[in-house]
């Protein structure tokens, strides 16, 4: 799969709200009432991403959780990580 231009990833932020391209990645904070509702979204996720063979990096600060999406065999953000995106949207 193919890095996505840098155009590509602009279009793809704009339906993304609260993703950021940070470097060669997109990251999106969520933040819970408690931590148990934060390893609950994690949990979510993980099964999502076992669905699409594609995982995150996930960063967990008590109430928040840091979900950082790159595809590293290409150096940077492609399709994969966009859907990815898109499913941990509709499971947050």
């Amino acid at each position: 799969m193919a890095k996505l231009s840098n155009e590509q990833v602009t279009a793809a932020l704009a339906g993304l709200p609260g993703w950021a391209r940070e470097g060669d990645s997109l990251m999106k904070s969520f933040t819970f009432r408690t931590f148990p509702e934060g390893i609950g979204f994690v949990d979510r996720v993980a099964l999502v991403a076992e669905e699409l063979a594609h995982h995150p990096d996930i960063t967990i600060n008590y109430n928040r959780v840091t979900m950082t999406l790159s595809t590293h065999d290409e150096g940077g953000v492609t399709a994969k990580d966009v859907a990815l995106a898109q499913r941990i949207e509709t499971t947050a």
